[in-house]
């Protein structure tokens, strides 16, 4: 690979169970290349089932980076993670392979791809603690209507999320520094991106053929243990980050004995499905990305072959 002023990086970004993890490792060893995770439960120890984190097989002696490296009772901000992430990427590039960013954490890759710079600062963790109290208290919407009084923007994209803790956490930047996440944000990303990017998404014509992927992928997940990685993560005092993964929260009221185990899997079905319709409208947003509907190709070798022609035709690794 030849020097260049940018980093050349590929993107594989989509809802869960789209793909994403085959088409990275295909990209990687098509391009002598490394893959950085870009999944906010992924970074954590023991949560192997649940987060879908691929196993030795699935990476076909493709290292991943940015993977099971935190205890789940840490917490872990997209501030970190961009940093760490960007080291990564710079040792990748320096050893001459080419980093393939593959994830859903839209955020992740936000910040990632678009060189955000986060202030040091607005951190009250008193402040916090009495945000998450409300949370459980009132629910997110009472959080939701605070915000929107001072930063509107930030509440309607979250609103989209539904994420609580970036709710609190753009409500506890406003009260300890004055300035909101929308003008953080805007200030974040003053600085040029480092990268010389292609970002590739996979979706599909036929939403109802994602569904059913997602839902035969949850009744893999149960075959493979997943009540018993459950069962263990929310024994354990985790923080809020780990416990909230898709996979744990869904099965506690089958532990709780207040409901059955069918209940449950339905459950975790449909909180699943709408967590990927929450990943595409986020994605959908990125005008850069191009699409593959991965429904209408025959098999992941063509779904493969269309990504490969749309890298070489960014020009990224000239």
């Amino acid at each position: 690979m030849q020097q260049a002023a940018f980093i050349p990086l590929v993107a594989i970004v989509g809802p869960t169970a789209s793909g994403k993890t085959s088409l990275g490792v295909a990209i990687a060893k098509r391009y002598n290349g490394e893959v950085v995770s870009a999944d906010s439960m992924q970074i954590y120890t023991g949560m192997q089932i649940a987060t879908a984190k691929p196993d030795a097989i699935q990476r076909q002696g493709i290292l991943h980076h940015m993977m099971d490296f935190l205890d789940p009772q840490e917490t872990y901000s997209v501030a970190q993670y961009a940093q760490r992430a960007r080291n990564v990427i710079c040792d990748i590039y320096k050893r001459g392979k080419l980093p393939v960013l593959v994830g859903g954490t839209g955020l992740y890759v936000h910040a990632l791809l678009n060189h955000l710079e986060f202030a040091p600062g607005g951190e009250d963790p008193a402040l916090r603690r009495e945000l998450f109290a409300r949370l459980e208290r009132e629910g997110m919407d009472s959080l939701l209507l605070e915000l929107a009084q001072f930063d509107p923007d930030s509440a309607e994209r979250l609103a989209q999320t539904k994420n609580a803790k970036r709710i609190i956490r753009a409500i506890e930047i406003f009260k300890t520094t004055g300035i909101t996440m929308t003008q953080h944000v805007a200030r974040s990303m003053k600085n040029p991106s480092p990268y010389r990017d292609v970002r590739i998404g996979l979706t599909f014509r036929d939403r109802g053929k994602l569904y059913d992927r997602i839902d035969r992928r949850v009744d893999q997940m149960l075959e493979q243990g997943l009540l018993k990685e459950a069962e263990y993560i929310l024994s354990q005092p985790c923080g809020k980050t780990a416990r909230m993964a898709i996979g744990y929260k869904e099965l506690k009221p089958y532990f709780d004995g207040v409901c059955t185990l069918q209940d449950a899997t339905e459950k975790l079905k449909r909180e699943t499905r709408k967590y990927a319709k929450r990943q595409l409208t986020w994605f959908k947003k990125d005008q850069s990305i191009r699409w593959i509907e991965t429904d209408v190709c025959k098999n992941e070798e063509e779904v493969a072959r269309t990504a490969c022609s749309y890298i070489e035709q960014s020009g990224i690794l000239q």
